[in-house]
């Protein structure tokens, strides 16, 4: 079969596979995602509570002069009459329990700051929306131009902000804490992520989240009505691979994760992939496996090994 045959023996497939295998989009139950646990009322304790958003309150409370030691996550003594003192300069009950008032405080004077990008009202085209998190940024496209830019909070390596290509299966309001005032989640396979608003506007700018994109609740109330179910959404960045995750020896049919992502967006890079990069391994992306295969000489059997993996050029180690 000459080159000029298999293009389009691979793109007539491509079109029967695509209307055949799209999914409907439905806006049904969002479940909580982890974020719920980033505003928990925290309090000394024995054992001492331990974890990223006690990190978080050190970092606030040693940003406002209020606690000099160091930011390790443990809600310690020093930690308990930091949250103490800061209770009664803000006029609080200084019970040493950072309670949903006090978060609230802690977060007085992160404003959210003017945006960049077009002066008008809304979006006069088609809303896209790129997430960058090397520069934090969210940027809202109209026909794929520029509209506006605002800056966002992203995962930490630890609990990574999701690269790919996504779209919007669920959108909520005021589901209050960690969430801010809006929610819109995302199609991801493996967990539960989604952009939303916060009550802790100082991490803006940062990677401070369990994976989700945190905004300026004032703007992530701006650009909610622009957002429809099944708007795309696309992540760039470095993918990174979650610790608790890594590459499979064999990727085939029915695989779902990250480094699924990753192989989709080396084949997308080369040109063999016409899907999106969403984690799923289906049918598109077994076809597009196949076509790298037989243009490298390769064994077609639409499967991901160790050749297929080195060809494209990932480091699995």
């Amino acid at each position: 079969m000459n080159r000029r045959t298999l293009t389009l023996v691979f793109f007539l497939t491509f079109l029967f596979v695509f209307f055949l295998l799209t999914p409907s989009l439905i806006a049904g139950e969002q479940p909580q995602c982890s974020c719920i646990n980033e505003s928990r009322f925290l309090y000394l304790a024995q054992p001492n509570i331990t974890g990223s958003d006690v990190a978080e309150l050190q970092q606030r409370l040693k940003v406002l002069g209020f606690y000099i030691g160091k930011v390790d996550g443990i809600y310690g003594p020093k930690t308990h009459e930091a949250v103490k003192n800061f209770q009664e300069k803000a006029r609080l009950n200084p019970s040493g329990k950072v309670d949903a008032a006090t978060w609230n405080a802690l977060a007085r004077g992160a404003e959210a700051p003017p945006v960049s990008g077009n002066p008008g009202d809304k979006p006069p085209g088609k809303v896209s929306i790129l997430i960058d998190t090397n520069k934090k940024t969210l940027t809202v496209l109209s026909d794929g131009k520029t509209f506006k830019t605002f800056p966002c909070a992203v995962g930490k390596s630890s609990t990574p902000t999701p690269v790919g290509e996504w779209k919007i299966i669920h959108k909520g309001g005021n589901w209050g804490g960690g969430f801010g005032t809006r929610w819109m989640g995302l199609n991801v396979p493996w967990g539960i992520y989604g952009i939303h608003g916060t009550n802790k506007p100082y991490s803006i700018g940062t990677a401070a989240s369990h994976g989700c994109i945190r905004m300026f609740n004032q703007h992530v109330e701006t650009i909610y009505p622009w957002v429809s179910i099944g708007t795309p959404v696309k992540i760039v960045g470095e993918p990174i691979m979650p610790p608790d995750k890594g590459f499979r020896k064999v990727m085939e049919r029915g695989a779902v994760g990250p480094d699924v992502v990753q192989v989709q967006l080396r084949l997308k890079e080369k040109g063999f992939l016409m899907g999106s990069a969403d984690g799923r391994f289906g049918a598109l992306t077994e076809l597009a496996v196949n076509f790298f295969q037989a243009k490298n000489g390769l064994e077609c059997t639409g499967i991901v090994d160790e050749k297929i993996y080195k060809a494209l050029g990932i480091d699995v180690k």
